[in-house]
């Protein structure tokens, strides 16, 4: 019993060692798959986390104006962090692109803005996990406040990330 005991305390530290390990470099893609409710950290294309997102309440389709709930698709830059966020901490995503903007202008529209990766809603009475389950945002990517610190370690401003159908 006791064998087994030590044997399994040695997979489990070997195991977290590794995740850390895994997740003490800096990331250098961010892959998101509207589509998956998915985010992925990579490093040199190998993927060292995937993550089970929350997105605007219509997230189908590319963001277009401003209050439309959507989240927008194509290529960003994760441009700064703001630690005193009303949703635990962020970090920006470039939207509106020069591409946005002037699709927004030929419509005659905002294309909106202050797009972030961010953590729970502290006004949920729902638990972390269970508040993952809807899409709740303004068209932002939320995560737990536990996978928000992850990324804040692994991700630094000038990262580009790619969000995808």
């Amino acid at each position: 019993m006791l064998r087994l005991f030590c044997v399994t305390l040695c997979v489990l530290v070997s195991l977290s060692s590794s995740f850390a390990h895994a997740l003490s470099g800096k990331a250098d893609l961010v892959i998101v798959k509207k589509s998956e409710s998915s985010m992925q950290i990579l490093r040199q294309g190998k993927v060292l986390k995937t993550y089970h997102i929350a997105m605007g309440d219509a997230p189908q389709g590319h963001k277009l104006t401003e209050g439309d709930q959507r989240t927008p698709q194509g290529r960003y830059i994760l441009d700064y962090k703001k630690s005193d966020s009303a949703f635990y901490r962020s970090i920006h995503i470039s939207y509106p692109n020069e591409e946005d903007k002037l699709r927004a202008k030929a419509l005659g529209i905002s294309p909106g803005g202050l797009i972030m990766i961010h953590g729970e809603n502290p006004k949920s009475k729902l638990p972390p996990l269970e508040q993952q389950k809807y899409n709740w945002t303004n068209g932002c990517i939320a995560v737990t406040n536990k996978e928000m610190d992850e990324l804040w370690q692994v991700i630094d401003p000038g990262t580009p990330i790619e969000i995808w159908p």
